[in-house]
């Protein structure tokens, strides 16, 4: 093993329903529109990744709750109105992350330091944008262990959102290193299905919004990663035994 992918939302930190959910319903209140996403309508509109294209997936599939608020425009226009929104909902996000109010997932930390301790190359492959991560990481760890990863493809670098395996590509290209050297931690379905598709041992960390997908490509399938008093549950593999993801662990995957 020589380097480990991380993904960001739902696998760093809880950001979709604590972060990202209450960002969008400020923007479109900021807007004045009348939408309003639930915790259960995110989990669905969660299914599409990417900001903009999660909005027009709302508009297209709920239109009694989207209403007439986009009639009239053409692509072009509509492009562009999501566009504003979603710039309005990415500063409103960088605040609440500013107030401390998402925290690293248990057991990011502690392994985040034994890698980098150990010398392995660090890298992340998200559909969020670069401005997130830094607010993330500037508000919980500090900016100085984000410079530990050496490769941040984020959505500037893979337009193409997961299930496509565009950005893992990117961070391969930029890593100059072979799939089978590498491994991934994800979150959802689709981040699984982008890291398969590029060829990476991939490690599935659940939360409650993908805790009932399909993870049954996964090498290994867990709650969290654990820490030392806050032990892991293993929901798939034959590593039933462990209380921990570690660097050992991670290494014994790939092999």
């Amino acid at each position: 093993m020589k380097a480990v992918i991380f993904d960001v939302d739902g696998t760093l930190a809880d950001t979709e329903r604590d972060g990202h959910r209450p960002a969008f319903n400020q923007a479109f209140q900021a807007f004045n529109l009348n939408w309003h996403w639930s915790v259960e309508l995110y989990g669905d509109l969660l299914k599409v990744t990417g900001g903009q294209e999660r909005m027009h997936y709302f508009i297209q599939q709920y239109p009694e709750l989207a209403g007439k608020a986009t009639d009239g425009m053409n692509e072009t226009e509509l492009s562009d109105f999501l566009s504003n929104i979603h710039q309005t909902k990415t500063r409103l996000y960088t605040d609440m992350m500013a107030q401390g109010h998402i925290p690293l997932r248990t057991g990011i930390e502690r392994l985040i330091n034994e890698l980098h301790a150990k010398g392995l190359r660090l890298a992340i492959a998200t559909t969020t944008t670069t401005r997130n991560i830094t607010a993330l990481f500037e508000h919980t760890v500090g900016l100085d262990v984000l410079n530990w990863f050496e490769v941040i493809g984020a959505a500037e670098q893979a337009p193409i959102k997961k299930p496509a395996p565009d950005v893992y590509f990117y961070v391969l290209q930029q890593l100059n290193l072979s799939p089978q050297d590498c491994i991934a931690l994800e979150d959802s379905a689709n981040g699984l299905k982008a890291a398969k598709a590029a060829g990476l041992t991939t490690v599935i960390t659940t939360n409650a919004y993908t805790a009932q997908e399909d993870f049954s490509a996964a090498d290994l399938v867990v709650d969290h990663l654990g820490d030392p008093n806050v032990p892991c549950h293993v929901l798939s593999n034959q590593f039933k035994a462990i209380n921990r993801v570690d660097a050992k662990l991670l290494s014994q995957l790939i092999q």
